[in-house]
């Protein structure tokens, strides 16, 4: 084993300390991962030998408490690998991130299998001293006896074993399946050096092509002209704003076939295929589940979530859109006549929908993204958002001048409670080279009682796409960007706000999947409410909150095409639902190929009003499902928006910066992290159960109904 002594991953935490970035080297990681997997498991070994031997009695203090301690360890040391493994990617940290998983895999599934562990907790659930333990004590020990047998506790022999290949084998899948998507994003470029052929781009976007072009320079004999490459800050004007359509189709088509057999039709390269990883993926999770005894994945899914089964997901979705889709052919129909009224288009195609949406949007309201972006430079939207916590949940926000970071772009803040730094968290807003896309929230460390008894403050990661600061202006955040940070932003107060001290319940840590978007999409209402843009908002030159005539198109336009959002997002979750509940091992060589595509076309069939052509290769960059946690659980999304916008018509009824109801929400939802069920939670803040009508009711579309 190599010299482990100056090893920085290595070096125990006191007094809060924070990872030490500028010195972790990809060499670091596996040596530490070894050590400590190997310390782990001698010192669990040693409890559990103490424990059998009668040496030692099973209690929370001998058993939960240290286990806490060394899980905690082994995280703390994983976490900024595995993040700047997504941020500041490179060919050393992923090649020494990939060889950690299958150490990771493998001790997951030996201590979830380990009976003398599994007897320990359960002796401890059957004790005595379980009924003297606090509510977050008791949900943890539950939650630990139910993963055990979600890991296979019961499994014996071969089924033993099979297990932990399939686990080994699906974090290196879903590993690559992300590696492919980030490879081919990041392959493909287009250098436009006519700036005719972008009319109709906003400055803003021009503004990035060119800072991308002189950056990238050495790439290309002249550095003349713009860059466009497939990350979303530099895909998405396109799409929405160039009149020039063969380009507009040929970035879609590059998007849309990237990690796909189609790519090189668009000037890719096909070796980033995902389908083959897809359909393993998909097999190996369906024997995974029925190992298990669960009849597929979609069953195995939902035994940790809040909706009660498969069929439960189906009938929601379906319901919802029963309600979405005829409204949202009409949107589509509406939009068709108007592109061929407006420009010629005898087809609407799907590289014109953005675009047709957009022009029709701004004649309908006067309204645009780019008309509001002056509004929100960054400094004064983060200012803004964390006046708008202030005033609901008492807290303070202070950034950071000193700490040690892992890329420049980075910002530390400290979060205080009656002057006291109660949570920390980084924050890292712009796309750049080597960075996953997309925008999320992880822990960098979670919230928790030590052994001396001090608290371990929790710390997060915050992590968007947005484009950076151009041509001397500050960076200036559309409102679908601001709404994305304000998104981000209610996930890290979930873990930072937490007051529980129990390590698997507290934060996001324990909380049913399906109802983690809760806060997240909760604060998403604020980027729409006046009386909050008048300080998150701010013109970078004037200081002018956004003017009033705006605000009014913007919120006349809020539910333009709103149903046919909704499809949109119904098609995902039915697709990522219903290929790992239908998934059948018996179907022949050429079915099992096409099954994806298959249900993809049927779930279309049903839901979509938007054209398919027969290169979309969607899903082989759905990263939420086949390299996040979302694997038949993408309808979450739309569970938790119902309990997200009943929960926030509370505040529409009773202020939307009403104290009491913010300091309501924050005991009853933001501080009990997992430590109770989230229906509990929701329906004691709300009074009751959840309905469906504010979640139509801000959609803009008319029906109404319980979950």
């Amino acid at each position: 084993m190599s010299n482990t002594s100056n090893n920085p991953l290595l070096q125990p935490s006191r007094n809060n300390a924070l990872p030490a970035f500028s010195t972790i080297k990809a060499e670091h990681a596996l040596p530490a991962m070894e050590n400590l997997i190997a310390s782990n498991k001698q010192r669990i070994e040693n409890l559990l030998t103490a424990i059998n031997s009668g040496e030692i009695q099973v209690s929370w203090d001998a058993l939960v408490t240290p286990m806490e301690a060394w899980d905690d360890e082994l995280s703390q040391a994983w976490s900024p690998i595995s993040h700047m493994n997504s941020v500041v990617n490179s060919d050393e940290l992923r090649d020494a991130y990939n060889a950690c998983l299958p150490l990771l895999s493998a001790y997951s599934t030996e201590m979830g299998q380990n009976q003398d562990l599994y007897k320990a907790y359960k002796k401890l659930a059957d004790s005595e001293e379980f009924a003297t333990l606090s509510t977050e004590q008791k949900t943890a020990i539950e939650h630990a006896l139910r993963d055990f047998r979600l890991a296979g506790i019961a499994l014996e022999g071969d089924k033993k074993t099979r297990y932990g290949e399939i686990k080994q084998r699906l974090s290196e899948l879903t590993s690559k399946f992300g590696e492919n998507v980030m490879d081919a994003t990041q392959a493909w470029t287009k250098v436009i050096t006519d700036k005719a052929e972008l009319a109709g781009l906003p400055d803003s976007a021009l503004a990035l092509a060119k800072q991308q072009a002189e950056a990238k320079h050495s790439q290309f004999k002249d550095k003349e002209g713009y860059l466009f490459t497939l990350d979303f800050p530099s895909y998405f004007p396109i799409l929405t704003y160039c009149e020039n359509r063969e380009l507009r189709h040929e970035m879609y088509k590059a998007y849309l076939t990237r990690a796909s057999d189609r790519y090189s039709e668009s000037g890719g390269d096909d070796k980033f295929d995902n389908a083959e990883v897809m359909n393993e993926i998909l097999a190996l999770r369906h024997e995974l589940a029925q190992l298990l005894d669960f009849n597929n994945y979609a069953e195995y899914s939902v035994a940790s979530k809040m909706a009660e089964d498969p069929q439960q997901v189906i009938d929601f979705l379906e319901d919802l859109a029963s309600k979405a889709v005829p409204q949202a052919k009409q949107e589509f129909a509406e939009l068709s006549v108007y592109a061929k009224d407006t420009f010629g288009f005898e087809t609407l195609e799907p590289w014109d929908v953005s675009y047709c949406a957009e022009q029709l949007r701004q004649h309908r309201y006067s309204i645009s993204q780019e008309l509001i972006r002056p509004y929100l430079p960054i400094d004064t939207v983060l200012k803004g958002m964390f006046e708008t916590v202030q005033k609901l949940y008492g807290i303070s926000i202070e950034e950071q001048s000193e700490f040690d970071s892992y890329h420049a772009d980075v910002r530390f803040f400290h979060i205080k409670k009656d002057g006291e730094v109660i949570a920390k968290f980084y924050l890292d807003l712009y796309a750049r080279d080597k960075k996953r896309g997309g925008a999320w929230m992880d822990e960098c460390r979670v919230r928790r009682t030590l052994a001396d008894g001090s608290l371990q403050l929790p710390v997060a990661y915050l992590v968007c796409n947005f484009s950076p600061a151009v041509d001397g202006k500050p960076a200036l955040l559309t409102h679908d960007e601001l709404t994305t940070l304000f998104h981000e932003f209610g996930h890290g107060l979930h873990h930072m706000l937490t007051q529980v001290k129990t390590a698997a319940v507290s934060g996001i840590n324990g909380v049913a999947w399906d109802a983690v978007e809760l806060p997240s999409q909760f604060m998403e209402n604020w980027c729409w409410e006046k009386d909050a843009l008048a300080f998150i908002s701010g013109h970078y030159e004037t200081g002018e909150p956004l003017p009033n005539d705006l605000l009014e198109k913007m919120l006349a336009a809020k539910n333009f095409q709103s149903a046919m959002m909704m499809v949109r997002q119904l098609e995902f979750s039915l697709f990522d639902f219903r290929i790992h509940k239908e998934y059948n091992p018996e179907l022949n060589t050429a079915e099992q190929t096409n099954y994806i595509q298959s249900i993809l076309d049927d779930v279309r069939n049903q839901v979509a009003v938007v054209p398919i052509v027969d290169y979309n290769r969607f899903q082989n960059s759905f990263s939420h499902i086949f390299a996040g946690g979302y694997a038949a659980g993408y309808y979450s999304y739309k569970w938790a928006e119902v309990l997200s916008a009943d929960a926030f018509s509370r505040f529409e009824d009773e202020g939307i910066f009403n104290t009491e109801t913010g300091q309501s929400f924050l005991t009853e939802v933001l501080q009990k992290g997992g430590s109770e069920e989230p229906a509990v939670l929701f329906e004691r803040f709300r009074g009751r159960a959840p309905t469906t009508d504010a979640l139509l009711r801000h959609s803009g579309v008319q029906a109404s109904g319980a979950v």
